[in-house]
């Protein structure tokens, strides 16, 4: 397998080419002011320098703790998620808890008066879902159980299903439409089409060209898809086998089934022929209970 004309943006190296430097920050902008359209209007951000990467190559996600300057202060994070993870959705209550307990001042906190600035972690969701609905667009926020009423609207979560997103080209209509398609399908692709000629995409695919990196830049990048085929291979094959599995269950049970089925109809000949439950459960070495439940 060779790389593709344009770079897999949900690898670690290629969302942090596009996404994760300042010369590209007005990409992100872009990206996040469709997905926050009528609600905020995203003006400059910058990146803090605590980013970080998952804790082992099985999580592989790299994070931006973006400060959005907007005119409500916003924070942002962003992460790509591969794979399913253990306790996912508690490791993003954690990243967001931890945007909201990081602004408390170290000193006199009285004056401060608990004035949290608002938080939303983003989640971009490659190869795995976390759902059982068709839903590609999942904006969650703290309500009230039962009567549905917001309890605060300064904390969100909007976690993003690519393998729910299946619109094709020429069925775009919004640019958030537009960035989510080559999220996902960027490395399928051989030319920007026209479906995508706007100046912000035209700069994407300009810079996500593999032949454009340096010899250094397409080593990291190799690395980076290579960790990507290895853990589909692996997910692919646990799949597989999972699958077998199951097939070889449910066929042993189908078996017992039948078993039993043909064993009822041969109790119910053998009474209807005149043998009591005493002498059917010598034959068959059932209890005359089992027998007796079995006719009824």
């Amino acid at each position: 397998m060779k790389p593709s004309r344009y770079i897999d943006l949900t690898t670690d190296y290629g969302f942090k080419r596009i996404f994760g430097t300042e010369p590209n920050k007005d990409l992100l902008i872009s990206f996040l002011n469709e997905l926050f359209k009528s609600k905020k209007v995203i003006k400059d951000l910058t990146y803090n320098k605590n980013e970080q990467v998952g804790d082992t190559l099985s999580q592989g996600a790299v994070i931006f703790d973006l400060i959005c300057t907007t005119d409500d202060d916003s924070q942002f994070i962003i992460e790509v998620q591969r794979s399913a993870q253990e306790n996912f959705k508690a490791r993003t209550l954690y990243y967001g808890s931890k945007l909201i307990s990081d602004q408390a001042p170290k000193g006199d906190r009285s004056g401060w008066r608990y004035a949290i600035s608002e938080v939303y972690v983003v989640v971009i969701m490659d190869r795995f879902r976390f759902s059982n609905t068709a839903d590609y667009l999942h904006d969650i926020c703290l309500c009230n159980r039962k009567t549905g009423e917001l309890f605060y609207d300064r904390l969100g979560f909007i976690y993003i299903e690519l393998l729910n997103f299946h619109k094709k080209e020429e069925q775009l209509e919004t640019d958030l439409e537009r960035w989510l398609f080559v999220l996902k399908n960027m490395a399928k692709l051989d030319k920007l089409s026209s479906y995508l000629r706007k100046p912000i995409f035209e700069k994407l695919f300009n810079i996500a060209e593999y032949a454009n990196f340096s010899k250094e830049e397409k080593n990291m990048y190799d690395v980076s898809l290579k960790r990507k085929w290895d853990e589909e291979a692996v997910m692919d094959y646990a799949v597989k086998q999972g699958i077998e599995q199951g097939m070889q269950q449910g066929l042993e049970q189908g078996v017992e089934k039948g078993k039993s089925e043909l064993l009822k109809e041969h109790i119910r000949k053998m009474f209807s022929l005149g043998f009591d439950a005493r002498i059917i459960s010598e034959i068959t070495e059932l209890s005359t209970e089992d027998i007796k439940k079995l006719l009824n």
